[in-house]
């Protein structure tokens, strides 16, 4: 096995320990109402630095360019309370349009 398999198989078993962690320590337990409100908004902005960082940097650099309009098309969209499909479709289309008029 070459040590970059090992590290993928390293990195899968520490990934199936920390999955494993949270049922094993909380024993069918709930959470104190704290950290459930902590935990809904996790997914929200982890999603967000995901989105951002996907669309804004590449190469390690900050990059201005066609993604960067789809997503402030997607922002616009999500202040008028577009549903969430739409969104997305608004994304991709501006973004495709940027791409071919450039």
């Amino acid at each position: 096995m070459t040590a970059a398999w090992t590290v993928v198989a390293l990195v899968g078993l520490a990934t199936v320990a920390i999955k494993a962690s949270g049922p094993l320590l909380l024993g069918g337990r709930d959470l104190p109402p704290r950290a459930m409100r902590a935990m809904r908004l996790l997914a929200p902005a982890l999603l967000a630095a995901l989105v951002v960082t996907q669309s804004v940097v590449s190469g390690g650099r900050l990059v201005l360019d066609e993604r960067s309009l789809g997503l402030a098309a997607a922002f616009v969209a999500l202040l008028l309370r577009a549903p969430t499909l739409l969104v997305v479709v608004v994304a991709a289309v501006t973004t495709a349009v940027a791409r071919l008029a450039i």
